[in-house]
């Protein structure tokens, strides 16, 4: 039997994928929010190009103002981003990624603490970007390849 004390601490995610089989990720310790939203669009460009095409869901911190200043910006000149429907999950194909994370690279996996929980995490994804066939794959299971 485990016993847990809940808190409210707990990490958050936002990744994205490429079609080469690169998986950007930033991790932190409270809510994403549009500045937030902001600096990982800032890493794509860094990290891949700064012409992208960035499909992303309908959360409110992509459509905050933080985001479209960066858009309106030079250095956001070349992200275009477009919405994915409404709850379409099934053509997301970074929620393959995620659900990869969970059921294989995490499974069975405890910690006793968050700063175990990070570094589990990390762990898992640096694993993962080892595996670009996988990555790759995420884009054929939502159909779009």
């Amino acid at each position: 039997m485990l016993r847990e004390q809940f808190t409210r601490d707990h990490l958050s995610a936002i990744s994205g994928i490429t079609m080469r089989g690169k998986l950007l990720m930033r991790i932190q310790d409270h809510s994403f929010k549009g500045p937030d939203a902001t600096r990982f669009l800032k890493h794509l460009v860094e990290h891949v190009s700064n012409r992208l095409l960035v499909i992303w869901d309908g959360n409110p911190i992509h459509h905050g103002n933080e985001v479209r200043n960066f858009l309106s910006s030079r250095e956001g000149k070349g992200v275009q981003l477009e919405q994915l429907p409404a709850y379409a999950p099934e053509l997301n194909p970074d929620e393959g990624i995620w659900n990869y994370l969970k059921r294989v690279e995490l499974r069975n996996v405890v910690c006793e603490n968050m700063a175990q929980l990070f570094s589990q995490f990390r762990r898992a994804v640096q694993r993962l970007r080892q595996k670009q066939r996988i990555i790759r794959s995420c884009f054929a299971q939502a159909g779009l390849v």
